[in-house]
């Protein structure tokens, strides 16, 4: 990914305008707090990673990678390989925690 800082300075402070907008519709500061931190792991989970340990096959995810694995033409491409099991894992977790957070804002 190129320019993480400038994507991540622009995920926060698109959260700050989200966290303001639940506040002014439930008045709650608990939701709005609530909103920060859910906000701030989903902003986290997509930046925090190392996506070149996470840009091959599930199975190889938990063993560990050599350098000479990446070359420089690898390094550079920000091409985004499509694994269905990955996908399905983060849709997953991504998705409940979008329902949880919901089910607390909407109570």
């Amino acid at each position: 990914m190129k320019n993480v800082e400038k994507n991540f300075q622009i995920s926060v402070a698109c959260l700050a305008v989200v966290i303001v907008f639940i506040g002014l519709y439930t008045q709650s500061l608990n939701k709005m707090m609530g909103t920060y931190f859910i906000g701030i792991l989903g902003i986290l989970g997509v930046f925090l990673p190392d996506w070149e340990s996470f840009d091959q096959s599930v199975s190889h995810w938990v063993t560990p990678l050599k350098v000479d694995e990446f070359t420089a033409e690898s390094c550079r491409s920000i091409r985004f390989r499509f694994y269905p099991v990955r996908m399905a894992i983060f849709t997953i977790l991504y998705g409940f925690g979008l329902y949880k957070w919901w089910m607390f804002i909407s109570t």
